[in-house]
């Protein structure tokens, strides 16, 4: 017997509802079906749905609104399908961000391969050729968690921190990509680095990739970055898309 999905409240400020104890692949399109089935509802006392990896939070006033209320509400929307067979949701985009690997730009590539038994050529083969999912967007503004890698690179994080990476760095851990959107300390491997911003502030809507987004990372040279960082000053790095559904 399982206990999950689960709800739970966070503090006063909302309640969780949890699909799965770990990353999970089902669980993440659990999540993201979930936030937008509440979406849908339009319940006046939800301020805002959001996810994690394997979560949905929404949320509510808890000191103003019976927590009753919601939950029989989610128990209820709970009820109406399997969200573990879920579909992804509409209107994804697959994004092809050319990256550096290794270098004096991503310097702990040569690290990260060792880590994962593989040799830095096919590190690079291996990294530039995946596609991976924007699971969840969060830490930092526009800071995407991208996975799942093979298991080949279910590497640990660092015991110590990286003391800053620059925007654009490309980081690796426990089979998962992260681009980091701001200079910032980091425990996870720079083995990558390209001139992609997904936080625009200046823009309509600020997070160029939303969950659900997929993503390549191509490799270039380091003067083919450069040049890129040069002449695209839109904040896409050099990337092209393309309509997913």
């Amino acid at each position: 017997m399982t206990d999950l999905p689960r709800i739970r409240t966070v503090g006063l400020s909302g309640l969780l509802v949890t699909f799965a104890d770990k990353m999970e692949e089902p669980a993440n399109r659990a999540a993201l079906a979930f936030r937008a089935a509440v979406a849908a509802q339009d319940w006046p006392e939800v301020v805002e749905v959001s996810t994690s990896l394997v979560s949905t939070f929404i949320e509510v006033d808890l000191a103003a609104v019976p927590i009753d209320t919601i939950t029989d509400r989610l128990e209820e929307l709970l009820r109406t399908r399997d969200w573990l067979q879920a579909a992804l949701p509409e209107g994804r985009t697959l994004w092809h961000v050319p990256t550096v690997y290794g270098t004096d730009l991503a310097p702990q590539l040569e690290e990260a391969a060792a880590l994962a038994g593989v040799d830095p050529d096919t590190a690079i083969a291996e990294l530039s050729s995946a596609r991976v999912r924007v699971l969840t967007i969060g830490f930092a503004p526009g800071q995407p968690y991208m996975g799942e890698l093979s298991e080949t690179w279910n590497i640990p994080r660092q015991e110590g921190l990286t003391p800053s990476v620059p925007p654009g760095s490309l980081v690796i851990a426990i089979r998962q990509l992260i681009i980091f959107t701001t200079h910032s300390p980091t425990g996870w491997r720079h083995i990558g680095q390209t001139a992609w911003e997904n936080f625009r502030p200046s823009q309509q809507d600020p997070f160029a990739l939303s969950p659900g987004d997929e993503l390549t990372f191509p490799s270039v040279s380091r003067a083919e970055l450069l040049k890129i960082k040069d002449q695209d000053t839109s904040g896409a790095g050099g990337a092209t898309s393309e309509a997913l559904s």
